[in-house]
């Protein structure tokens, strides 16, 4: 088998077992028209939830958690810093705490940082520190998502596996 269509198929496998493993209100609605992109990255569709974003629950395997501080820090240059906690277990791959937030429109998310995590079953604080592009951030209110994710090997590829996620609506203080 040549490689594009090989590794065209172990990608569009890694897409769907992504989905499968969704959170069942992610999965509810299929991917819908409804226009969303992230800061410096190419328009694409997401799912549209029946809910509000700042509505959707937490969703954490047994055992495992991640939490966002209600206050983050916007500095004078635009880096934006959030905090909160995370607890998990049972990684076999690398694992990261990520954080992306939105102020004026819910469906432009920016990535702010990543952080390297360990899952020792212990409850550790994590802090993420980023700039946006395409947007200025004013102090105020925010939206942030906070995810535990694991790329564990599978095969050739590694395939994301989501240990926790929170949603929490966040007042940016400048500072």
């Amino acid at each position: 088998m040549p490689v594009r269509p090989a590794l065209a198929a172990v990608l569009g496998g890694a897409a769907l077992l992504t989905l499968a493993a969704a959170p069942a209100h992610a999965a509810t609605p299929a991917l819908a028209a409804a226009p969303a992109h992230v800061a410096g990255s190419a328009r694409i569709a997401v799912p549209v939830h029946a809910v509000p974003v700042h509505a959707v629950p937490a969703h954490a395997a047994p055992g495992e958690s991640v939490t966002v501080d209600t206050v983050g820090r916007l500095a004078a240059d635009g880096t934006v810093t959030l905090t909160g906690t995370y607890r998990c277990t049972g990684n076999t791959g690398p694992v990261f705490v990520t954080s992306a937030l939105s102020q004026r429109d819910p469906r432009v998310k920016h990535g702010i940082g990543g952080t390297v995590a360990r899952c020792d079953g212990m409850t550790h604080t994590w802090s993420n520190s980023g700039q946006v592009s395409g947007e200025t951030l004013q102090p105020g209110t925010a939206h942030v998502q906070a995810t535990v994710m694991e790329l564990r090997p599978v095969g050739l590829v590694p395939l994301p596996v989501f240990h926790a996620t929170a949603d929490q609506d966040v007042t940016l203080v400048q500072g």
